[in-house]
């Protein structure tokens, strides 16, 4: 698994957005991520990223439901 400390802000942000496109965004799935990230939008990626990862063994953009996404500013 990638060291989630040596992504980018960008990487953290487009890693993050693929989770939040296959998830229901109801108050208790945000709610688990501000618990966590106590108003650092840093942390709140690495949260988000953390949580797929637990679910899926690997980044969004390796495995899983997060891996189908396509992002606009996708290369």
């Amino acid at each position: 698994m990638t060291d989630l400390n040596k992504l980018s802000l960008r990487q953290l942000q487009t890693e993050s957005a693929r989770v939040l496109s296959t998830i229901s965004a109801t108050n208790n799935n945000i709610y688990q991520f501000n618990k966590k990230a106590h108003h650092d939008s840093q942390n709140w990626y690495r949260a988000v990223i953390e949580w797929y990862v637990q679910e899926y063994g690997n980044l969004p953009s390796k495995t899983g439901p997060g891996k189908e996404i396509k992002l606009v500013l996708d290369n």
